[in-house]
């Protein structure tokens, strides 16, 4: 009977870790700024005439799907295990080119979900968000305003459930430093304050909320946007909000090269209970910048930088001018 009971017992108690436990372990979280992915149709709403047949970049269905072709290799080799759970993307002109994207090979064997809004940029580049199904459980999803005094992108909010924790995601792709650094900084603390204010919100409700920040800020984590407006701070130091980017940052590595000078960038930003405690965790603290041979430029003198699509009207036929950047989570 006692070892009729015990079999029972540890029955009892598998069940129970087996149903507390995520359907996966570990959980890749990327972010890209793909370079202007356009389709080939005129949208009269939207000032995208450079990208079409006739257009002097003579953007066309072939070089669309090589580009759709060379993007879902890189995502789709960032984790060599599994495709990502969760890919943040900037310069994405509309949710089309997200599902034309998700159904390219290999990332169409991940059944990715879209989140994607339009947003007011002239422009027509989005922000988006692609998740696996299965792996994230979409409970929410906003635009939050970012409005310096002109037309440029939301902040895309996202809420909702990765294995068992509730997951708060934003995506960003922060006004760009048209017309120098200093005179276009006071664009991206306005997109600072915007994210900062609904950050404080959500941890003010709950001091132990896991959030995810990804985006092209067009400022390096020394920046006063990120730095002092957002307060993102290294992950040995004591804060609400930890760029995982620093330390790389620090060794002089970018996500983006701008004539000779690496700069980065593409930042990753986690809220405190993301790099310690129970659920899923940061491995290592760390966040990576992740590039191949195949996706590399090399000039004359072998230095390197991300192998673009276009220069100008001229086309070069590689993937993106920056690279991706990544963060793995453990479960604990």
């Amino acid at each position: 009977m006692n070892s009729k009971i015990s079999l029972l017992a540890l029955v009892v108690l598998l069940l129970s870790a087996c149903q507390q436990a995520p359907l996966h372990k570990k959980a890749t979280v990327v972010f890209y700024n793909v370079e202007n992915l356009f389709d080939t149709i005129d949208d009269p709403a939207i000032n995208d005439d450079e990208f079409l047949p006739e257009a002097d970049k003579k953007w066309n269905t072939e070089r669309y799907t090589k580009k759709l072709e060379d993007l879902s290799r890189v995502l789709g080799t960032v984790n060599s295990e599994e495709l990502p759970e969760i890919i943040g993307v900037c310069e994405i002109e509309n949710r089309q080119v997200l599902e034309d994207l998700a159904t390219t090979p290999p990332l169409s064997d991940g059944k990715y979900q879209i989140v994607h809004i339009d947003s007011p940029d002239k422009r027509g580049i989005d922000v988006g968000l692609l998740f696996r199904k299965g792996e994230f459980k979409l409970m929410h999803q906003e635009a939050l305003l970012v409005d310096p005094g002109f037309a440029t992108r939301d902040i895309l909010y996202v809420y909702g459930k990765l294995g068992k924790d509730k997951i708060h995601l934003f995506v960003n792709h922060w006004p760009s430093r048209w017309g120098g650094t200093e005179q276009s900084e006071p664009n991206r603390l306005v997109a600072a304050q915007t994210l900062k204010n609904k950050v404080d919100e959500l941890l003010a409700e709950n001091p132990d909320a896991k959030i995810i920040i990804l985006g092209d800020m067009n400022d390096e984590p020394d920046n006063k946007s990120l730095a002092e407006t957002l307060t993102a701070a290294a992950p040995n130091t004591t804060s609400e909000l930890y760029n995982l980017m620093i330390p790389l940052d620090e060794q002089h590595q970018g996500s983006y090269n701008y004539r000779g000078n690496w700069n980065m960038i593409d930042n990753l930003i986690v809220s405190g209970a993301l790099l310690s405690g129970s659920g899923f965790v940061v491995t290592d603290q760390l966040g990576a910048v992740f590039h191949r041979p195949w996706m590399e430029y090399r000039n004359k003198s072998g230095e390197m930088s991300p192998k673009r699509t276009y220069g100008g009207p001229n086309y070069y036929g590689g993937i993106s001018d920056h690279f991706p950047v990544y963060f793995q989570l453990n479960w604990q």
